[in-house]
């Protein structure tokens, strides 16, 4: 949920995203999860609230937070809500075929919860 005091959200413009930090990110199990469960919804945003993570609300908020300045997902807030879309298009422009590998993977974790 966004914070009523939040401070401005940044996002790494496409010739700024590194590939260690992106991989860094897909590292954990419920990032990769996040990613999959966006690379769902193409053509929509989904609220943080929307997604059944098994980690606590503030646990959540960081991850999205790693996710976010890796470049991985643009995040807008309306409201008390938190917007997140994958940045597909900057990603396959910029690590063709990263996404293709990572997203089938965070598939697998989510079947495991």
């Amino acid at each position: 949920m966004a914070s009523r005091t939040s401070t401005d959200l940044t996002h790494p413009d496409v010739a700024d995203l590194e590939f260690t930090t992106i991989l860094a990110a897909l590292s954990d199990p419920v990032r990769l999860a996040i990613v999959a469960r966006l690379a769902e919804a193409p053509d929509a945003e989904l609220a943080c609230t929307t997604f059944a993570l098994p980690v606590s609300k503030s646990t959540q908020s960081g991850h999205f937070k790693v996710l976010r300045e890796a470049g991985l997902i643009r995040q807008r807030d309306e409201g008390t809500r938190r917007y997140n879309r994958l940045r597909r298009t900057d990603l396959d422009t910029r690590f063709p075929g990263l996404l293709t590998l990572a997203i089938p993977q965070g598939h697998k974790v989510i079947e495991s919860w």
